[in-house]
């Protein structure tokens, strides 16, 4: 209960676990993919929407204007039936034209089988007596000047009715506008003869720019005049328009062919350069040659009350000329109504649900990835806690070999080696114990006899507690060495070292003890040829690190064995920083076990578990000798046959040419 307690009390909120945060970061990723891919497809789509909805509207106004062409210039809708299947097959749309209550006019499906049925709505009323300038392609809706006043007529310009020029008039207005654009021509103003629906022939400047026509001598008088057709049809429409303002107690008008009106009885002035005047519906971009004044608002009520009478006039006027109001139903060949593209609510929540599932998808496939990451992790973090408060730790298991695997092995690794140091650390304290004890109780006892008179303290008695002082002393400095080493503060001398001197001097220290245990103990040569480089090193700790190699060895060695000691040259001689001085004890000992190599020169680890004081001393001697290699820059290793011996090697590295004074092992 309280490890589980424990546990609860380490574990990370959510908001700070890699569980929490690989979750976010997946979930926002998941985020942003939705909708950035939702807007690019709603992007596309509406670009596609909007392009086929251009179309279709392009395709529905030019059906509708040509359509509303026909109606303007025929009485009836007989013979529209060539015109309609002439669009149908253009546009590849059914086209039907009915009346007002349905009845079939023209169908560009008729035939076998039955047309479906049509749809519900229409798609529009073709009416030339009333655009609606939605529709229309700006034939429909023309601003008329009136006098000094406009408005906004919704006739078709090509509903011209009785102010139709028969071909004499026409062609007579048809030379005098020629004329006088020959006469416009000459006068450096390029210049056009255009004609309007009825007939009548009007002048467009090329260039659009009225004010250049000031000052010319090409008058437009004849073009001015209305023709007896005009005339008559003028007449009429001021009789219809007058019996409408006679109703309202208003006052008669004459009408101009502009439209405007003169209520004092005068003729209507015209200006000496004025161009032809449109006739009625002619729409605003047939362009006047000569600037007139702009037009004002209907601003009084007797205005608006004549240009309403002169509407329904002109209405009253063109009925007969002009076919009946008529529906227009556009739909796709199989009967349905043209498609409409728009993002309703059932879209909407289709695509909110789509983008739902995806990101639940992507927060679930996230909870199991993250769920089994971090799983080994916590597994990790369980078993340092317990390494932690001094518990066994059971091995983490490796699931997959990948990086938290790897982690995992390396924390077993680790985990291991900590628990051998542990154990090592132990036998540490049992070997420097029973190493100062041996001698402390020698002397103690040694002193104890001295003290009771049964020890006389002669030279062998004086002997005795000398040697056992002085294996006090050795345990000491070797515990003192490997301090120094792991605090990063042993001092080196360096200094020039003959390198056969230094070998000559070990085995001469070591033979006496190579002499009692019956090895034989040589410095073999230097090969023939290949002279040792020079060395730079501490030549103090150079000797203390081959004793103890040599007096491991001799430790090792049966009676009758051998140990020898050679140095040479490693390495390549034309580059100094690869070439290395080797420094060799050989042995024809025991050997060591290759599963026990790798622990040689680890502190107070001993082949011999015994301790006995023939075999072994206190496990430090090794470890002190690869502290001492690595300090002088170089390495020691060991290569062992068991029953055949060891050969245990230093390589260290050349001399500099100028030595420094001192060097700081860290």
């Amino acid at each position: 209960m309280r490890r589980a307690g424990e546990n609860d009390r380490h574990r990370l909120p959510l908001r700070k676990s890699l569980l929490g945060r690989l979750l976010a970061v997946s979930a926002l990723v998941a985020a942003c993919s939705v909708a950035a891919t939702a807007w690019l497809a709603v992007q596309t789509t509406s670009g596609a929407i909007e392009q086929e909805q251009g179309q279709n509207l392009t395709a529905d106004t030019r059906i509708h204007d040509t359509l509303l062409g026909y109606a303007a210039g025929h009485p009836t809708w007989d013979g529209v039936g060539a015109t309609v299947r002439e669009l149908a097959d253009e546009s590849g749309r059914r086209i039907t034209l009915t009346t007002q209550s349905r009845g079939i006019l023209a169908d560009s499906a008729d035939g076998s089988p039955p047309p479906p049925a049509l749809p519900p709505q229409a798609s529009a009323v073709v009416d030339p007596m009333s655009v609606d300038a939605a529709l229309s392609s700006g034939a429909g809706s023309a601003t008329i000047p009136v006098g000094m006043r406009s408005r906004t007529d919704r006739v078709d310009p090509r509903a011209v009715g009785p102010f139709r020029l028969p071909d004499s008039e026409r062609a007579s207005l048809r030379r005098a506008a020629e004329e006088v654009a020959r006469c416009l021509n000459r006068s450096g103003i390029a210049s056009d003869v255009v004609e309007g629906p009825s007939g009548r022939p009007r002048i467009q400047d090329v260039g659009n720019d009225p004010d250049r026509l000031q000052g010319t001598r090409c008058t437009t008088e004849d073009l001015d005049r209305p023709t007896p057709t005009e005339e008559k049809a003028l007449s009429a429409l001021s009789r219809l328009a007058n019996a409408c303002l006679s109703r309202q107690s208003r006052e008669p008008v004459r009408l101009g062919l502009d439209l405007s009106w003169d209520t004092a009885g005068e003729p209507f002035p015209v200006p000496a350069t004025a161009a032809p005047t449109p006739v009625p519906g002619r729409a605003p971009r047939e362009a006047r040659v000569a600037p007139s004044p702009e037009p004002t608002a209907l601003t009084s009520e007797n205005d608006r009350a004549i240009a309403s009478c002169v509407a329904i006039a002109r209405r009253e006027q063109l009925s007969s000329y002009v076919a009946p109001p008529a529906l227009l139903f556009i739909s796709d060949p199989g009967g349905g109504a043209v498609p409409a593209f728009d993002l309703s609510p059932a879209n909407t929540a289709r695509i909110t649900g789509v983008a739902a599932l995806v990101l639940a998808l992507t927060v679930g496939a996230s909870v199991l990835a993250g769920a089994r990451l971090v799983r080994p992790l916590h597994a990790l973090t369980g078993a340092a806690q317990r390494m932690r408060d001094g518990e066994d730790s059971a091995p983490v298991v490796v699931a997959a070999d990948n990086e938290i695997g790897r982690l995992a092995a390396a924390f077993n690794d680790m985990s291991a080696h900590r628990a051998r140091l542990e154990e090592q650390r132990k036998v540490m304290v049992s070997d420097v114990a029973h190493e100062l004890r041996t001698p402390l109780s020698n002397i103690r006892g040694w002193l104890e006899g001295a003290q009771d008179g049964i020890a006389e303290p002669d030279a062998m008695f004086i002997s005795s507690l000398l040697e056992e002082a002085v294996q006090l002393q050795h345990i000491i400095d070797d515990l003192q060495d490997l301090s120094a080493a792991d605090a990063g503060v042993l001092r080196l001398h360096p200094e020039p070292v003959r390198i056969e001197e230094l070998l000559a001097h070990v085995a001469a220290a070591h033979q006496a003890q190579a002499d009692a245990a019956e090895v034989r103990l040589t410095v073999a040569a230097s090969t023939a040829g290949a002279p040792l480089p020079a060395l730079t090193a501490d030549p103090v700790r150079l000797r203390q690190a081959m004793g103890n190699l040599v007096s491991n060895a001799v430790r090792h060695t049966p009676a009758g064995g051998r140990v020898t000691l050679r140095a040479y040259a490693t390495g390549s001689g034309e580059e100094e920083q690869r070439q290395r001085v080797a420094l060799e004890v050989a042995d024809t000992g025991s050997g060591i076990p290759a599963e026990d190599l790798r622990y040689v020169f680890d502190r107070f680890w001993r082949a011999e578990k015994s301790r006995s004081r023939r075999t072994g001393g206190s496990g430090l001697g090794l470890a002190i000798v690869r502290k001492l290699a690595e300090a002088h820059g170089g390495t020691a290793d060991v290569v062992s046959t068991v029953g055949e011996g060891s050969v245990f090697t230093l390589r260290l590295p050349p001399a500099v040419p100028e030595p420094g004074d001192a060097a700081l092992m860290r």
